[in-house]
């Protein structure tokens, strides 16, 4: 940042500088609350599909182990392919699970994020900032009062 600063040939005193934390904005947004709702809702739809699938299988192996002795070698071999193919299905679902419940997230948080990065434009255009930070994740450990400011509110005031 430094590097573009210096590269602009401006000082610090011309630039106007907005900061705010995205992440702390986006999740406070009642359309991100709702979507987090809707993905927790179909998580536990899965996981309860994969419970009943794992018990399913558990009692199929409970069976085998409990006739095992008996069975005649067809039977048996019938048997370990059964649950083979059981433990495979259950494995491919819950891989499939995971693929779609991370996908239904994305899909819901994409427009959210739009909206959000079009009110921090929207915020610098019309308040004639040179830049609006993310302060997220340590990126911007230290904002001086005299040359920085939190938009944080006006882009909330979009957001609403």
């Amino acid at each position: 940042m430094m590097l573009l600063l210096l590269a602009m040939g401006a000082s610090a005193q011309q630039l106007k500088i907005g900061y705010f934390s995205y992440d702390g904005t986006l999740t406070a947004m009642p359309q991100y609350i709702e979507a987090q709702a809707n993905i927790d809702k179909l998580r536990q739809q899965y996981a309860a599909e994969m419970q009943r699938a794992e018990d399913e299988f558990n009692k199929k192996y409970e069976e085998f182990l409990d006739g095992q002795r008996d069975f005649a070698p067809s039977i048996l071999q019938k048997r370990q392919t059964e649950l083979q193919e059981l433990m495979s299905r259950n494995v491919k679902f819950k891989s499939e699970a995971a693929r779609l419940l991370s996908e239904a997230e994305q899909q819901a948080v994409t427009p959210l994020r739009q909206k959000l990065d079009e009110a921090a434009r929207q915020v610098g255009a019309n308040g004639g900032y040179t830049l609006i930070l993310n302060t997220d994740h340590q990126a911007v450990p230290y904002t001086d009062g005299a040359v920085c400011e939190d938009v944080s509110e006006q882009i909330n005031r979009l957001l609403r």
